[in-house]
């Protein structure tokens, strides 16, 4: 059976912006996206636009209009985001079974790893996105948790048999050390769930003209505040620390943050981990996966993902980083 995607081809997409008033110049370039599919547009006589067409049966529309909304909510309140076009009042539209969306482009670069003055103004960028966020809760979109994130991608993963037969014993092992630990950490850490990015890493934190500004909140939901926070660190635990408090010293300024809060950054680490592996298992049957992950199921990847939870079982065991 054909993956839906296998339909989308660059006429449809030039019909679909079109069916909605714009006229292409026939240039269609596809942009690096694996849960959905984005493409840049050429407009005749205006700048390119960018189409994201949703991975079917994924969100359902409240959920895709509650990101939008979320989006322009930041936007009103002049945070840097990019920001879905409204067109006749509308941001979600249907094409040929395919919804999508239209955003202007917005080009940047990635933040340098470990760049203190930058970390202080992503810290600054995250305050404004948490002080609206935690306004109010989503009403659609599933919360951040050790079930969701944890238990239900080890379920994936053992029963699509997508761990090899000689590393089943000591990843499963492992996995559920690894998720009893986490479920003790989060038991005894006080936290509070707020709308957030949900996948804040520094791809999706992208500076343009020296302004940092924000793309693709297609995963946010509901979480700890600290999840959008752990990605912009990198290196060591003294480096981390560093950059810790330059990115809470940012932060804030716009935002209270428990720092106790700090304790669950291993554990959503370990989250994360176990998250992707069943993301790869549950995208399996889409062509662009076996073409683009073709080490997913191989023995040295899971051998490698052993090793991973089981030093991720180690940190969860340390002391966490503190503020200075």
């Amino acid at each position: 059976m054909a993956h839906p995607f296998e339909t989308l081809t660059p006429d449809l997409v030039l019909d679909a912006v079109e069916s909605i008033g714009f006229l292409s110049d026939a240039r269609v370039l596809a942009l690096n996206s694996y849960e959905n599919r984005v493409y840049q547009v050429g407009i005749e006589d205006s700048q390119p636009l960018i189409a994201k067409f949703y991975r079917p049966d994924r969100w359902t529309n409240a959920a895709i209009l509650e990101e939008h909304a979320f989006t322009a909510e930041l936007a009103d309140c002049e945070v840097p985001v990019v920001a879905p076009l409204v067109h006749n009042g509308e941001t979600l539209f249907e094409h040929a079974g395919f919804r999508f969306t239209l955003f202007p482009r917005r080009g940047g670069r990635a933040p340098e790893p470990g760049n203190l003055d930058q970390l202080y103004r992503l810290g600054q960028l995250l305050g404004r996105l948490h002080a609206v966020g935690s306004t109010r809760p989503f009403e659609h979109r599933e919360a951040l948790g050790v079930q969701n994130f944890g238990h239900d991608s080890l379920t994936t993963l053992l029963e699509g048999n997508h761990v090899p037969r000689s590393l089943l014993p000591a990843y499963e092992s492992v996995a559920r050390d690894l998720l009893k630990r986490v479920e003790e950490v989060y038991k005894a850490t006080p936290h509070k769930n707020i709308r957030m990015h949900g996948d804040c890493h520094p791809g999706n934190m992208m500076c343009r003209d020296e302004v940092f500004h924000i793309v693709d909140l297609d995963d946010c939901r509901m979480g700890p505040a600290v999840q959008d926070l752990w990605m912009m660190l990198a290196g060591d635990r003294q480096e981390c620390l560093s950059q810790l408090s330059e990115l809470m010293d940012g932060y804030r300024e716009f935002h209270d943050f428990d720092p106790r809060e700090l304790a669950l950054i291993e554990p959503l680490r370990a989250l994360r981990l176990m998250h992707y592996s069943a993301w790869l298992a549950r995208r399996w049957e889409d062509p662009a996966f076996p073409r683009s992950f073709p080490w997913f199921g191989t023995e040295r990847y899971w051998g490698d993902q052993v090793l991973a939870l089981r030093e991720q079982l180690a940190a969860l065991h340390e002391e966490p980083l503190k503020l200075f």
